[in-house]
């Protein structure tokens, strides 16, 4: 008998567990950022697997949970993929970054869910002037290499 993949609210509560006690760049709970990006992406019409893909996208880069780990989990080989296509190396180009994401299935749309949360000017407002210029700038040219239009 095989184990029927996690729901939905399941894997929203492996995410947050994962992610426990983790701050975003604003200093907020790193949960409301996976909350967003997941609506996000329910808003933009993305299917159960993206918002899956969209509660786990950051868990690999931001080592909360391992390749290995995502792997052993119970949710759809292609919510995996789209992990792994949204999950930025140390040191690798942008463009190869975004040319994985493009070559994903249903990866696209939780990065641009992703993005407009990043870009999100509340969210910009409450980082130093510095920091604020510099994710501005690389979140355009990541859109830019997407070939998505400003949020």
């Amino acid at each position: 008998m095989t184990t029927p993949p996690l729901t939905l609210a399941e894997v929203e509560s492996l995410a947050r567990a994962a992610h426990e006690g983790q701050r975003d760049k604003a200093g907020r709970p790193y949960a409301e950022h996976l909350a967003a990006v997941a609506e996000g992406v329910r808003a933009r019409g993305g299917t159960a697997e993206q918002q899956a893909a969209a509660w786990l996208h950051d868990a690999v880069e931001d080592e909360a949970l391992s390749a290995e780990q995502l792997a052993a989990t119970h949710v759809p080989q292609a919510v995996k993929d789209m992990v792994l296509a949204l999950t930025k190396h140390p040191g690798e180009p942008l463009d190869r970054y975004a040319a994985r994401i493009l070559a994903t299935p249903g990866a696209l749309l939780v990065k641009e869910a992703d993005l407009a949360h990043n870009a999100d000017p509340a969210r910009l407002s409450v980082l130093d002037p510095a920091t604020r210029e510099r994710l501005s700038a690389k979140y355009a040219y990541v859109r830019s290499l997407l070939g998505l239009t400003a949020p």
